[in-house]
This record gives structure tokens, sequence and C-alpha cells, in this order.
């Protein structure tokens, strides 16, 4: 029997726009919590406009919906509110105070002015869990900069260990093909507020959960940071190359490109004998990793040599038929293509208002008994503004209809 999604009953009221917030608050939605997206009128997230590419609506035309907006507000509400005005900090406010959670990612006190700092909020609702997402977190010599994924790409040190060998065609910087630091960072704050819920059972209180693009981004530099550590060695770029393992890398076959990662002796030894050079497996210079390691360029050539020989695809044939952790380098395309990805529905299309279908990305949190729900497009901006008036604050018609029509003259007049 399918029971209730597991934050059915929880309310988060989102405050943050681009990407790290977004996600977290995206998580929390996925995972059953009624999220309210407050947008400025008019205008709106940011991401709104990060286009092209566009939705297309049923007539194959582009909407106002950009893919990048669509990417990370699914299953949410929109509601329009002015904090900057009183009427709009109020209106901010009440819904502060019939909320667990708030996810905000304004600059270090920047939402103070407008009493809708954690401080304030905690005075109408002590049960209120706050979640602030900067750059820099909220102290140190930096909290009051602003702080943007691909700039923590470089000053966190990821662009010092990602793209070719500096000594290499190609070398020098290179950011992810993605915003990583925003992604683990919104990933971050999903598991505080997730386990911030878990401790007010026990306290019955809110906190202030202060989670940095920095410090997520060093965080995610996992066993990097640690060789640095045990080494005093900053680790320098490899390529695709492991810096810890080897072979564990992209090879050149006669036709193409495969990856090929031996994680243990049992597998470099079945790589070798799959390949045809049984010899490469016996030889005393790689019998353990720690001797690979230390004489990579001898081996990495002679493997370059025998892989350049064969066809992609019937190398991974040979690997995968004796457990050799291999595959090919898919396009975006090919990777949702992939039997294994149509199996699991890594692609979902939900109806969307405008009248087409918005594809999104299928949420990797599976649940037995409580699945994740794909509930709603990510939504037109204000989409719900009534309806959130009406069904969580109550308001009467009149008044929804008096909000409504200040918010036209105040976009009228932007």
């Amino acid at each position: 029997m399918t029971r209730p999604p597991p934050l059915q009953g929880i309310r988060v009221l989102d405050l943050s726009r681009i990407l790290a917030g977004p996600w977290c608050t995206q998580n929390l939605a996925d995972l059953g919590a009624d999220v309210i997206k407050i947008e400025r009128p008019g205008v709106g997230d940011d991401t709104r406009a990060w286009g092209p590419p566009y939705l297309k609506d049923g007539a194959g035309n582009d909407t106002a919906e950009s893919a990048y907006y669509l990417s990370a507000n699914r299953n949410k509400r929109s509601v329009e509110a002015d904090m900057a005005s009183p009427e709009g900090a109020a209106l901010i406010r009440e819904l502060a105070a019939a909320s667990d959670v708030l996810v905000e990612n304004f600059k270090v006190g920047g939402l103070a002015k407008y009493g809708l700092d954690y401080e304030s909020l905690r005075e109408v609702n002590p049960r209120l869990i706050y979640c602030s997402v900067t750059g820099f977190g909220q102290d140190g010599p930096c909290a009051q900069r602003p702080g943007y994924d691909f700039m923590i790409q470089g000053l966190g040190g990821l662009m010092s260990i990602t793209g070719e060998r500096d000594d290499l065609p190609g070398g020098g910087p290179q950011k992810a093909g993605v915003a990583v630091t925003d992604i683990v960072t919104g990933m971050y704050a999903t598991v505080a507020i997730l386990a911030a819920l878990q401790e007010r059972h026990n306290s019955g209180l809110g906190q202030h959960l202060d989670i940095a693009l920095l410090d997520s981004h060093v965080a995610l530099l996992a066993n990097q940071n640690s060789n640095y550590f045990n080494t005093g060695v900053a680790p320098r770029r490899a390529g695709n190359a492991h810096q810890n393992v080897v072979p564990y890398q992209v090879f050149a076959a006669s036709d193409g490109h495969l990856i090929v990662a031996t994680g243990n002796e049992s597998q470099y030894r079945a790589y070798c004998r799959a390949i045809g050079a049984p010899e490469l497996g016996d030889d005393p210079r790689f019998a353990t990793n720690r001797l690979r390691v230390a004489n990579r360029e001898t081996l990495i050539g002679l493997l370059s040599d025998i892989m350049r020989r064969g066809r992609r695809d019937d190398w991974i044939e040979k690997l995968e038929a004796v457990g050799v952790p291999c595959g090919p380098i898919n396009d975006i395309a090919q990777a949702f293509a992939h039997p294994q990805a149509q199996a699991r529905q890594l692609r979902r299309d939900l109806p969307h208002p405008l009248g087409g279908q918005a594809a999104v990305t299928a949420s990797p949190l599976r649940f037995s008994a409580s699945p994740v729900q794909y509930r709603l497009a990510p939504p037109l901006l204000g989409q719900h503004t009534e309806e959130v008036l009406r069904d969580v604050l109550g308001k009467p018609p009149e008044a929804i209809a008096a909000y409504a029509a200040r918010l036209r003259e105040s976009v009228a007049k932007q």
C-alpha cells in the first residue's frame, strides 16, 4: 500500500532564486512538502529569463518560461509579493508564521531591513527552521561578498584539478560542465533541513541553518582534500585520469573513446586478460595499485597502444563479460536514450498551464512505500497567489481582489 510522501504536511516558504536554494526546495517539494515560492511581481525568479532555450507551448511556440528555470522549480506554488513594500513584507511574515521551513539566499543581513531575518521571524514562529544559503556563510571576512558558482569553483580549488594536465594540449583552468557548487550546496541544505526537522521533534524549536557555497564546494573535493592533508602538496589537474587509482581513465579506441575503471587488483588482472595482455597483470612493475600509480606513464603507454587497436563497443563487450567497470562517453541525448535510463524513467513530462508539456528530470530519491510524486509543473509567475492567500492565510475574496489589483498597478509602473 502506498503511503503519503515523507514530507506531507510540511510547509516551506521559499525566498530563494537562481539554483542553490531552488534546488534544495525542489528536493523538499518532491518529498511532499508544500513549497510556496515567493517571487518579485512582474519579474519573478531571475532564471525565468535565462534563455534560450524556452519551454514550448501546445502549438510548438516559445513561451517566456526558460529551460533553466524549469530545471529547479517543479512541485512548487508561486506567489507574487514585493518584500520591499510594507504590504509584501507583512504578507511574507504571515506566511512564515504558518510555515515549518524558510529558505533564502540573500546577502548576509539583507532581509533584516524588511523584518524577514531569522531573529525577527523566530519571534512570530519559534518552530521555524530558517535556512540561509550564501556564498561565504554568515561570518568571516568574506561574509558580505556575493558568491556565484563559477567564482567559487575557481576560488575553492575545483578548477585547479579539473581539465587536462597543464603540460598537455588543452591544459589550463576548466570549470565543470554544470553548476556543481550550486547543486551540492542545495543538497547539503536539504540534508540540514531534514536533520533540523528531526531535531525539532525533540526540542520543539526551530533554528538558523548557515549553508555556504564555499563550505559545500570544499567538502565536495573529498579525497582530493585528503590527498593534500596527507602530503602537504596540492593535487594538480590529471585530465581524465584518477589521482589515486591506475588504470582508471579514458582510453581511445579505433573508433571512439571509452572509460575503464579498475577499482581493485582482481579487476585489473581481469582487464589485462580481456585485452589480450595477461603479462601486464603479472608484471612486477604493476603488481599493486601503489606500483601502478608510481609507474603510471609506462603502464598507460602500453595500455593505450593496445586499446587503440580495437573498436570501442568490442572492448566494452569484452570487459563487461569479465566484470570490469567500463562504459562509453555519451552525450546527454544518448544518456537519456540508454535502456537503463528509460527503465528508470529519468525523464518525466508534466502537463503545463500554457498547453504544452514540461519535461523534467526525475528525482533520484526512490522510496518503496512513500514515493516522490510529480504533482505540478514549474509554476507560472504568481500562478498560485490567490489560492495561497485563500487557503493558507484565510484571506476573504475582497482582500484577495484588492491585493491582486495593487499587484497589477505595481507591475504596470515598472
